[in-house]
């Protein structure tokens, strides 16, 4: 009888462990969960930095080059030189 009951508690004392290794905060679920987060959260950062690179090398283009500038006011803000033609060439729209 008091076999049966040490080891009813041993076994109780396993099972509590093993849901704290499987299933709770910190455990194996939890890990792989948390391996997924950084991943996307680490694609993300990576695709940030390239376009905060792509935004310094525009702005250092900005600040030290005219032809960069006049590029810029043509592309955004369509602006022309005196003496140039502007022509707009639409598409037909579909029926």
């Amino acid at each position: 009888m008091k076999r049966r009951f040490v080891i009813g508690v041993l076994s109780l004392m396993l099972a509590g462990l093993q849901y704290r290794l499987w299933v709770s905060d910190g455990g194996v679920f939890d890990a792989s969960r948390q391996n997924g987060v950084l991943q996307t959260q680490d694609a993300e950062n990576t695709r940030l930095r390239q376009r905060n690179a792509a935004l310094e090398a525009e702005v250092a283009d900005l600040r030290t080059g005219g032809a960069a500038i006049e590029a810029h006011a043509r592309n955004t803000l369509g602006m022309i030189r005196k003496g140039e033609t502007f022509y707009l060439v639409v598409e037909p729209s579909a029926p």
